[in-house]
């Protein structure tokens, strides 16, 4: 396993963690919760660095990488509703766009289309986090729920965004055409994935 796959394997595994320290009320266990997070966050920008010094990325960091980013920052979204920081509806919105995507995917995967990880999926996977660092700390009472509200909000407008400007490609994509061809040789070599 190479070492950007280890970072990966180790931020999807940091997940239980992150849930137990939100959900655990000991003193400050919200600003551990969050430390954890920023840190097992930073991981999928070192994990990229690394795939693409080495100029090589494996199927497994393919598939893991963006599953370990939307299973850990949706975790804690979940856990800043239960905190009484997230509004559900905002959390719901963006659950929902990741299972419409998801599904997107999958159905370009069997008319063997990969979709090429897009600058706007890339841009809201950050809003998401950067929502949820800034939506943790204010649980822990570092700043004012209002900080966590507004970041959230903008991450959802993102995230919808995104979603739309991969929608675009869906009728193109059940009618089994290319609408952008690339080679999963290429997305391998660049490690671009669908966000």
């Amino acid at each position: 396993m190479s070492p950007a796959d280890q970072l990966t394997v180790a931020r999807a595994a940091s997940v239980p963690l992150v849930v137990l320290l939100y959900a655990w009320p000991f003193p400050n266990h919200d600003y551990w919760a969050t430390a954890v997070f920023c840190v097992a966050m930073a991981t999928d920008w070192f994990d990229g660095r690394l795939a693409r010094r080495h100029g090589r990325t494996s199927p497994l960091g393919s598939l893991l990488d963006p599953i370990a980013d939307k299973v850990l920052v949706l975790a804690v979204l979940v856990m800043l509703v239960g905190e009484g920081v997230a509004p559900a509806w905002m959390v719901a919105a963006i659950v929902l766009r990741e299972v419409l995507v998801s599904g997107l995917r999958q159905a370009a995967i069997e008319r063997g289309v990969v979709l090429a990880a897009r600058d706007l999926g890339k841009l809201k996977t950050w809003a998401q986090a950067i929502a949820a660092a800034l939506g943790g700390f204010a649980a822990a009472g570092a700043w004012g729920e209002p900080v966590a509200w507004w970041s959230l909000l903008v991450a959802v407008v993102l995230t919808w965004v995104s979603g739309l400007d991969y929608a675009r490609s869906a009728p193109a994509l059940l009618r089994g055409e290319r609408r952008s061809p690339r080679s999963e040789a290429e997305l391998r070599e660049t490690g671009s994935v669908s966000r």
